[in-house]
């Protein structure tokens, strides 16, 4: 596996833009390093950086390189997790890029469920949003992409859908608290807690805003939902959410109440991966997870 850590080693270097703090991270020396650059651009007789005052940044021929040297670690990933199962006990690492809805509480819950069948299989995940998301299945660093967004990539597959209503979330003793359910004119007048511009959720939201023309008072925004639930504690305001995030609001003291899907149009949180990618097993089979997981609370919601 000697040639995996040279490519490896220009795997870094791309990342960091920095043979120096490549280096610091390989825990080899700068010019040892550089070496090993140097070797492989001879090899290929082409360069694949541009050398500059700051740092290094990939060429074209670089960027063509650095994709054959992800897909690699894919591949061999893939194969490592085939061999591993071959003894029964499955091994491997499930890379997993998500927003904040199906971070909050879905996947906590679906990564112990499977980790405690298959406590060899490791996970990382990473909270992004929409095209952040599709980026990172395109460069193979995640496995797994939840989005709640439309998808913009071709080279996006879709595993499985689930339609979310969107909810107002709010303290129990809000005037809004007694409605079986909010509409858009129903906010006026009110305030507000959004959450920021990336989130599916708020292109929904000011889809719906701007279709029926409400004035609102936006007292706060935030990328963090956590903080923005937390704060309905504190001040009498409204919040949203979608079902799949939805968690502890009656020992909190709040309540969540649908919005009339004819101001704000349901979303749908899409279960990805990159197409045409076969994924190792210990994804794949946490794919498979995720989906009856998604079927068993959701159930005609999920289509497939």
């Amino acid at each position: 596996m000697r040639y995996m850590t040279s490519l490896r080693f220009i795997d870094v270097v791309a990342r960091e833009g920095s043979i120096r703090k490549a280096a610091d991270k390989l825990a080899i020396t700068s010019t040892a390093l550089n070496r090993r650059i140097l070797a492989i651009e001879d090899e290929l007789g082409q360069p694949l950086f541009e050398r500059l005052p700051s740092g290094v940044r990939l060429n074209t021929a670089g960027e063509l390189f650095i994709q054959h040297v992800r897909s690699q670690f894919a591949e061999l990933a893939r194969v490592q997790s085939q061999i591993s199962d071959l003894t029964g006990i499955r091994r491997g690492h499930v890379r997993i890029a998500s927003g904040a809805d199906a971070l909050r509480l879905f996947l906590p819950q679906a990564v112990s469920q499977y980790r405690s069948l298959h406590p060899a299989v490791t996970f990382a995940l990473q909270r992004c949003y929409g095209e952040s998301a599709e980026a990172r299945l395109q460069s193979l660093d995640a496995d797994i992409a939840l989005i709640f967004a439309p998808i913009r990539a071709a080279h996006v597959h879709v595993a499985a859908t689930v339609r979310q209503t969107m909810h107002c979330v709010m303290p129990d003793d809000h005037p809004l608290s007694q409605h079986e359910m909010i509409r858009i004119r129903d906010l006026a007048g009110h305030k507000l807690c959004l959450p920021t511009s990336e989130s599916g959720i708020r292109q929904l939201l000011d889809t719906g805003l701007l279709r029926r023309a409400t004035e609102i008072d936006v007292v706060l925004e935030s990328d963090s939902f956590e903080f923005m639930q937390n704060y309905l504690r504190f001040e009498n305001a409204l919040g949203f959410q979608i079902p799949i995030a939805l968690t502890e609001l009656a020992e909190m003291g709040l309540v969540a109440i649908p919005l009339d899907p004819a101001d704000v149009a349901p979303g749908t949180l899409h279960l990805c991966h990159l197409k045409g990618r076969v994924l190792p097993v210990a994804a794949a089979k946490f794919l498979d997870e995720i989906i009856t997981s998604l079927r068993d609370n959701y159930g005609e919601a999920v289509d497939q």
